[in-house]
């Protein structure tokens, strides 16, 4: 297995509402800035993420390509899923040994439309979607099965949006938002605060193998595990108070001992049952950036976890974090990146 870190990360100052920019003229400052400090012009391999139901257009991938430039033509895919997975595909690709560099980014406009109906049309055709049950629904059964299990009170999820707001406004990238405000439960037990705010924004991650990467960074931040896994997508198949997708890729990535972790919690339930899944105790620092209750910008957030942690590596705050990213209802899919100060050799 060849050595491979996080390199660089750039990401947007993310907004509550549409600014009238495009997805490209959203992404292309972050592009521009990424190629600025690593030098590159010209990666071995891109790659992104970005959902077509999202922007309202078919193949919206292609026209960001023009932030990143593609000609002469250049070695290029793209995942439907959050960017967190074509990291993963990237990963893959610098093990061939082929190449030395590859460019990882996705970006997502929230603000056009409503994420929680539109995640809809992503369930399973014959069973979930029919129902016409919105994300927000399938988060609050979640909740609701958490809770009771666990013992854990509606306080605890306040204050698990308190601490991420509080970091958040931190965070120069994040949304400022205020501390949260008990009102009405958008879907019971969750309310609006539980829910990661309406987003606009977009990231940029570089890897690089072996040597480049350290030609390219004084501290890199290696990844020396990463899994991915998931459940069955009908949630009535599952224990949908724990999550078994997210324990067994914290175990096969090698999330003990970890000082950091940026997890992907667009619902405050969600870090009490990774937190368990995961095995992260008090002495861990979760979403020190503010996580998603602070900036959820559809399909970066998860790369931005990743990057977020790696950005702990390379100021030498931390010396193993993990990032996480999480996708479909209820937590069904969970990808766990392990990243260090040093190498696994």
């Amino acid at each position: 297995m060849r050595d491979i870190a996080v390199v660089a990360f750039v990401q947007t100052h993310h907004t509550g509402e549409d600014t009238g920019l495009s997805e490209t003229e959203l992404l292309a400052p972050v592009i521009t800035e990424i190629k600025q400090r690593t030098g590159i012009t010209r990666f071995g391999f891109t790659c992104s993420g970005s959902n077509d139901y999202l922007a309202g257009a078919p193949f919206s991938f292609v026209a960001a390509l023009d932030a990143v430039g593609a000609w002469p033509p250049i070695s290029e895919s793209h995942v439907e899923m959050d960017a967190a997975w074509a990291l993963y595909e990237a990963w893959v690709k610098l093990q061939h040994g082929e190449i030395d560099t590859a460019l990882v980014y996705g970006f997502g406009k929230a603000s056009q439309g409503d994420w929680a109906e539109i995640a809809t049309v992503g369930y399973d055709p014959y069973y979930l979607t029919p129902l016409g049950v919105d994300a927000d629904s399938m988060a609050a059964l979640q909740a609701r099965a958490h809770l009771e299990r666990s013992g854990a009170k509606e306080d605890d999820l306040r204050a698990v949006v308190a601490r991420s707001r509080a970091a958040g406004r931190d965070n120069p990238f994040a949304l400022h938002l205020p501390d949260p405000e008990d009102g009405d439960h958008t879907v019971a037990p969750l309310r609006a605060h539980d829910v990661a705010p309406v987003t606009d924004g977009a990231a940029a991650v570089v890897l690089a193998a072996g040597d480049r990467a350290r030609e390219l960074c004084e501290r890199p931040a290696w990844i020396t595990g990463i899994d991915h896994r998931a459940e069955p997508h009908l949630p009535g198949v599952r224990d949908l108070s724990r999550s078994e997708s997210a324990r067994l890729a914290g175990e096969r990535a090698g999330a003990a001992g970890v000082q950091v972790a940026e997890l992907h919690t667009r619902y405050s339930h969600e870090e009490l049952i990774l937190r368990e899944a995961l095995g992260l105790g008090e002495e861990v620092t979760v979403n020190p950036s503010g996580g998603p209750l602070s900036a959820d910008p559809i399909m970066a957030t998860g790369l931005i976890r990743i990057g977020e942690a790696a950005a702990r590596i390379h100021d030498g705050t931390a010396g193993r974090a993990l990032g996480h990213a999480a996708s479909g209802p209820c937590l069904q899919q969970n990808l766990v990146c392990v990243l260090s100060g040093a190498t696994n050799g």
